[in-house]
């Protein structure tokens, strides 16, 4: 580890990680389930005598949705119950009290390793480029292989660490060559500002925020590496209801609908969610035109499963799940439609964006 300086105070807007830690979408795994199985409920859309139960995340599916128009005159209705991180999401959905919700790529693994009830519906690819590892502009460290002997702050079981292992694992090292700093977010952010850890594996928006204000710049990204899906979590129960399996079909198409409005319309978008969860605009700006922005809807295909059972193995090999298992068997394709592979590349803003 390189010497430490003196420790200082937070960089600006530091304190903002804190608002957050509720950005669910961000591929979380068990370690950041912080609040409980229970979802704080923010009211209801839509008339009609079928009733969606949506799991949601602080500036995520809702804000998205309605910022979009996509939730004007809804022929059916929405109730949206809002929570802390994807697990426990994915626990009231196990319960029955959810019927889908939004979560990325390794919430599911962690849930079906539980035995829990759930079908992955619908996915989307986006660009992994803000899945990075982050040092400091000033660090010795050029390229992953140097990370030997160092400490690297990551939250256990996030998409950023089955990044880091892949990044390590390229670089022909494995965790055991590293020394792992298990943090969440706001606290990881604490040890990088004030140099208690050699690099910070994290995700969008918190990559987009260090790179702004945390004196940070990329070591290297998951780009090639991980599999930059996000994805729709449904009941099964809610699957074998005829109707409801109507609605949710009309839920994920509008969906999509607004994924492409959010493409088009990047600042609009930076706008709402800044509002919605804390962030400073311009830091919201540049993670949706580096990331969220990026969203492709995509098949829930054979590649999409495969790649997810790569996670799964990788995270049953060192153990933060119990067990091996077949991720296919919590798979539903039927909404995949005219989709295009998961394999397609994201959107992009180009160069400059």
């Amino acid at each position: 580890m390189r010497p430490r300086r003196p420790a200082r105070a937070l960089v600006p807007g530091a304190a903002l990680l804190l608002p957050l830690a509720l950005l669910l979408t961000a591929c979380g795994g068990a370690s950041r389930a912080d609040g409980s199985a229970g979802g704080t409920g923010s009211g209801t859309d839509g008339k009609g005598s079928v009733t969606l139960n949506v799991g949601d995340q602080k500036g995520g599916s809702e804000a998205l949705l309605r910022a979009a128009g996509e939730l004007d005159d809804l022929p059916y209705r929405i109730k949206w119950s809002t929570f802390t991180s994807g697990p426990p999401l994915l626990e009231a959905l196990n319960a029955g009290a959810v019927d889908i919700g939004a979560v990325g790529n390794t919430p599911p693994v962690f849930a079906a390793a539980a035995q829990q009830k759930l079908k992955v519906v619908a996915a989307s690819h986006s660009s992994s480029a803000g899945e990075a590892i982050l040092v400091k502009k000033d660090s010795p460290l050029k390229r992953p292989g140097q990370l030997k002997g160092k400490t690297i702050a990551v939250a256990q079981g996030s998409s950023a660490n089955y990044q880091l292992v892949a990044s390590l694992k390229k670089a022909g090292l494995t965790t055991k060559d590293v020394k792992l700093s298990y943090l969440q977010p706001a606290d990881a952010l604490a040890a990088f500002t004030r140099d208690r850890v050699d690099a910070w594996a994290v995700w969008d928006p918190y990559t987009s925020q260090a790179l702004d204000q945390a004196d940070a710049r990329v070591l290297t990204s998951g780009q090639g590496l991980v599999n930059g899906l996000t994805f729709q979590v449904a009941a099964p129960a809610a699957l074998k209801d005829k109707k409801k399996a109507e609605v949710l079909k009309d839920y994920n198409d509008r969906l999509r609908r607004a994924q492409d409005w959010v493409f088009k319309h990047p600042q609009k978008w930076a706008e709402v969610w800044a509002k919605e969860t804390g962030l400073p605009e311009k830091v919201a700006l540049e993670a949706v035109k580096r990331t969220y922005g990026t969203d492709v809807p995509v098949a829930v295909d054979k590649a999409a499963v495969a790649s997810e059972q790569q996670i799964v193995n990788t995270f049953a090999d060192i153990g933060l799940i119990p067990r091996k298992y077949s991720f296919a068997d919590y798979v539903d394709t039927r909404f995949n439609g005219d989709l295009p592979p998961s394999s397609t590349r994201p959107r992009t803003y180009g160069k400059d964006g």
